[in-house]
């Protein structure tokens, strides 16, 4: 049986309900760990920013779930995959970017901080992933942007989102892994 985007997005919302703590990482790699959610895959453009939801709502943060995840929903479906090598802009950095977004209402009349500040996440995000450069690995930008989305909060907004060590399970599943070169490799001293 083929398992539909909808289903995958369906599942992703599931599990951010039952999701606590407050480290986006945590929460997304949680949700990467479902069998209905791929390697790589257009669901990282909803999955990310869902998972930096989940840890602001679960950090106090108030907004209406639902409603913000609904939103992200309908802007991440507008990217399709493999963005990052034909638009190059990562979904993941996308979504994180959306999601601040979303919260602070700001849209592309906007004329404030929160206009600056959203920007101003995303090409953080956008020039770390420049550094490491490619070949695409979802797992790899989603830490990235969480790590990067949490540390942003914290010093901005002073939300105590947490972060804690990464290191990435994902990669035997990943053809293209990039192996010492990924920052969150369990094996960084030699190739995987």
């Amino acid at each position: 049986m083929e398992i539909t985007f909808s289903q995958k997005l369906n599942r992703i919302k599931e599990l951010c309900a039952v999701q606590g703590g407050t480290d986006p990482v945590a929460i997304a790699k949680t949700l990467m760990q479902d069998p209905l959610i791929s390697i790589h895959g257009p669901e990282h453009h909803i999955l990310d920013g869902a998972a930096f939801l989940t840890a602001l709502h679960n950090a106090g943060v108030s907004f209406d779930f639902d409603a913000a995840f609904e939103e992200l929903r309908q802007r991440g479906k507008k990217m399709p995959g493999a963005i990052c090598g034909q638009w190059d802009i990562c979904g993941s950095a996308a979504s994180v970017g959306a999601s601040l977004a979303i919260l602070h209402n700001t849209g592309p009349l906007s004329d404030n901080d929160y206009y600056k500040d959203n920007l101003k996440l995303t090409s953080r995000i956008l020039s770390r992933m420049a550094e490491i450069g490619g070949p695409r690995c979802c797992k790899r930008n989603a830490f990235l942007s969480l790590q990067i989305a949490s540390d942003f909060v914290r010093e901005n907004y002073d939300i105590p989102l947490e972060s804690h060590e990464i290191k990435c399970g994902f990669f035997p599943k990943n053809e293209q892994c990039i192996g010492k070169r990924c920052p969150f490799s369990p094996k960084k001293e030699a190739d995987i």
